[in-house]
């Protein structure tokens, strides 16, 4: 099979119709008409690559890991152990230990809100989230209040989509324990100031969580300098896998916490009156882990870091500037946030149509884009809206198809008068 993508990175310029070759779901005819794949922020593509080493983990090397003697389980042991390494070099973590393999970024916050949060948080102790959360980055920290008695506090949305940060003098205060808070808006595409926050985070003593979901994908993540104590994201947005994430911890602080769930491999020893449990990353990953989708995961980094970071955030954010501008000029459409900086989403609503019904005819035409609240039902509410229609993209993605994405929308504004 040809791996012309792969090989784009020493081409002048980023070189899409190459990298396209590498993903064969990019082939598929909807209803007649090529697929335009416009729901990145709901799950990306796999290249040929990621498909080629969860399938040779099943056809060559099939064994449950850190457990037997025999060759297959060696084989499964190395490349599973090597997949943690690959990730913590991909979030320059410390050490591996701090990459706690998970199901994706929901169950990394969870661990966090129930392992930490129900340790150390006390009655009238605060939490601080945003108001642009996604509801994985609210619930489970629902769930700790109630179990504590903890309160949420929210940093508030502006009209344009972007944190509102003058009274963050009053929400920061000591009785705040930890800040949760998105890298990048699923629903509107706002790259956050986490640094800036994170500090702030610390100044008052308080630990620091990213959602980093929807920036894994699309920026250069250094936990080390956000200096973030958590970070979570979702192997299946970075082309890899589903099923598979990460929750990176700063080590001092994963030692301290307690078990997120109990059984093999995450203990030294057993007897009926007492357990005693393992060191990190094993402690928080009991029983067989997905070791398919870590090794696939690796080998999505591995194909993002062939591609080159710069020679792919250079075609997005000349992709979304052309497609704002593009969509933006249909009669009736409203482009939903519009942050200075923003990556890979373009959230948008048509007057008197619902985004439905905007979905339903672009899929007719064979693009595929994301219609609803995007699972951000409080933001909806404070921007007035039952939801959106989201196209969100990724690098294979081209202006002829942001081309197509403008021509459905002027069909659709047609249709509806």
């Amino acid at each position: 099979m040809k791996k012309a993508g792969t090989q784009a990175k020493s081409a002048s310029r980023f070189d899409v119709a190459a990298v396209r070759e590498d993903f064969p779901i990019l082939d598929t005819q909807v209803g007649g008409h090529p697929l335009v794949y416009l729901d990145n922020a709901a799950t990306a593509q796999k290249p040929q690559a990621v498909i080629d080493a969860v399938s040779h983990y099943y056809s060559a090397t099939n064994a449950n890991i850190h457990r037997g003697v025999h060759y297959l389980s060696a084989e499964a042991t190395d490349a599973f152990d090597r997949a943690r390494i690959t990730v913590a070099s991909f979030l320059n973590a410390a050490e591996p230990r701090e990459c706690v393999f998970v199901r994706g970024a929901t169950e990394g916050i969870n661990l966090v809100a129930s392992s930490w949060g129900r340790t150390n948080l006390r009655q009238g102790d605060e939490i601080l989230l945003t108001g642009m959360e996604h509801h994985a980055n609210i619930v489970p920290w629902q769930m700790a209040a109630e179990a504590t008695g903890a309160v949420i506090k929210v940093i508030p949305v502006t009209d344009r989509g972007e944190l509102d940060l003058n009274g963050i003098d009053k929400l920061l205060t000591p009785r705040v324990k930890l800040l949760a808070v998105t890298h990048v808006s699923n629903a509107l595409g706002t790259v956050n100031p986490v640094r800036f926050l994170i500090q702030r985070a610390h100044a008052v003593g308080a630990l620091a969580l990213v959602d980093g979901a929807q920036s894994a994908a699309h920026l250069q993540v250094d936990v080390r300098s956000l200096d973030c104590d958590f970070f979570a994201f979702s192997g299946h947005k970075v082309f890899g896998p589903t099923g598979i994430g990460v929750l990176y911890g700063k080590a001092a602080v994963l030692d301290k916490m307690p078990p997120y769930q109990g059984g093999g491999d995450m203990i030294e020893r057993v007897s009926f009156e007492k357990t005693t449990y393992r060191g990190l990353p094993e402690r928080f990953e009991a029983g067989t882990p997905d070791i398919s989708g870590a090794i696939g995961l690796a080998a999505a980094i591995h194909y993002l870091a062939k591609l080159g970071h710069a020679a792919v955030a250079a075609h997005e954010s000349d992709l979304l500037a052309y497609a704002t501008e593009a969509v933006g000029s249909v009669q009736g459409i409203r482009i939903i946030g519009e942050a200075p900086e923003k990556v890979g989403v373009l959230s948008f609503v048509m007057e008197n149509v619902h985004p439905h019904d905007i979905g339903t005819v672009l899929d007719n035409e064979g693009i595929a884009i994301r219609a609803g609240h995007h699972c951000c039902m409080p933001l909806m509410k404070r921007l007035g809206l039952p939801g959106t229609a989201r196209a969100s993209f990724a690098f294979y993605n081209t202006r002829a198809e942001a081309d197509r994405l403008t021509a459905a929308l002027v069909k659709v504004r047609k249709l509806f008068g």
